[in-house]
């Protein structure tokens, strides 16, 4: 509970995030995917275990007797990662992606749009998950008006901040977190870019008195003296058995520091733009979209085939690995900048191994 307040500070997250506050607080999952099934699984049962009926913000609601699993509906981005689609799998609820606009990033009017039309079809939305930093490409959808529209359908907003959430430490990103005070929780992975061993991803409740309602199981064998004055993490996770990686997101914190770990995303943020730039002024590459944190995605001048050709030899070269996305039948390949150990040096091999690459093929 103090590592996560920890970072929930050093973060600028919101104090209702604190496990200080009057209902939020943290947990460490192993994943962002095991955070948004559990969201899912909260935000899906919380609504059919409503005892109330009526209007709820204003908008008619249906009786949680009358809800089907089957008929509940979630939202993502259509960049959002695969463990949304997973989760939904899992949690036997429907999944609707939503649509993105010039900067791939999933608007209000776009979220709002699918679940006007399927309240129309008789469908239950209750569920989306914001992505901060897509898998594809890092952009960024608009939080403050995804919780808008989320808070007046009585949905519940989660975001995936699954790598780009480090960034959060240095407060010139946080502009990205506008919104965040309509959020029912918030996850991000430090085993991803701050530094920490894997695995440690961290998730935030807005309100954890929803997780007794949902997942409060207490059978003989697990009951003790003192659950009536604790806080009691098997009611906030899928096991009942915890790892303790308090202690490492610990040692972490203690030896950089916020300040050094500020300067850490900054300095790989820096070689980020120096490789895009490499990139820019090359006659033979050219950036799919400008660089977004640590990622630059990138692509060689010409067909689809040809990138996938030339990613195919690097892999296959086992001097470099790269991984590749694909947005509306473009095909680019992705460099992310993680290593402490990166230089410029590394970069201008980097580029030098794919020119050579390229005129193999």
């Amino acid at each position: 509970m103090i590592m996560m307040d920890w970072l929930a500070k050093a973060m600028g997250l919101p104090d209702h995030f604190l496990s200080t506050s009057e209902n939020g607080g943290g947990v460490i999952h192993t994943t962002a995917c095991e955070s948004t099934l559990f969201t899912l699984f909260v935000a899906r049962d919380h609504l059919r275990l409503k005892s109330d009926t009526g209007s709820q913000n204003g908008h008619s609601t249906v009786s949680s007797s009358a809800i089907n699993v089957s008929s509940m509906v979630a939202y993502g981005s259509k960049l959002a990662h695969s463990g949304v689609e997973k989760a939904c799998l899992m949690g036997a609820v429907q999944y609707h992606p939503v649509g993105y606009d010039d900067n791939y990033s999933m608007r209000g009017h776009l979220l709002e749009k699918e679940i006007e039309a399927d309240i129309e079809k008789g469908l239950t939305p209750f569920f989306v998950v914001a992505t901060l930093g897509t898998i594809h490409c890092c952009s960024f959808d608009n939080l403050k008006e995804l919780g808008e529209v989320c808070e007046k359908w009585g949905l519940w907003l989660h975001v995936d901040a699954a790598y780009a959430g480090s960034a959060f430490i240095c407060p010139e990103t946080r502009h990205l977190l506008a919104g965040i005070e309509l959020v029912q929780s918030f996850n991000f992975n430090p085993h991803k870019w701050l530094q920490v061993q894997f695995d440690c991803s961290a998730l935030w409740i807005k309100d954890r008195q929803k997780l007794d309602t949902v997942l409060h199981l207490d059978p003989i064998y697990l009951q003790h003296s003192k659950q009536d004055e604790i806080v009691d993490f098997r009611h906030w996770q899928i096991p009942l058995g915890r790892r303790f990686r308090s202690l490492k997101l610990w040692f972490v914190l203690r030896s950089f520091g916020v300040t050094g770990l500020q300067k850490w995303i900054r300095g790989t943020m820096d070689l980020a733009e120096y490789f895009a730039d490499l990139i820019t002024k090359s006659e033979h590459f050219e950036l799919f979209r400008p660089r977004s944190m640590g990622l630059v995605c990138f692509r060689a001048k010409g067909s689809n085939d040809q990138n996938r050709a030339l990613l195919k030899s690097l892999n296959e070269g086992r001097e470099i690995h790269l991984i590749p996305a694909e947005i509306d039948d473009t095909y680019f390949l992705r460099l992310a900048i993680c290593s402490t150990q990166t230089t410029q040096k590394d970069l201008d091999d980097v580029l030098n191994l794919m020119l050579r690459h390229l005129q193999k093929l």
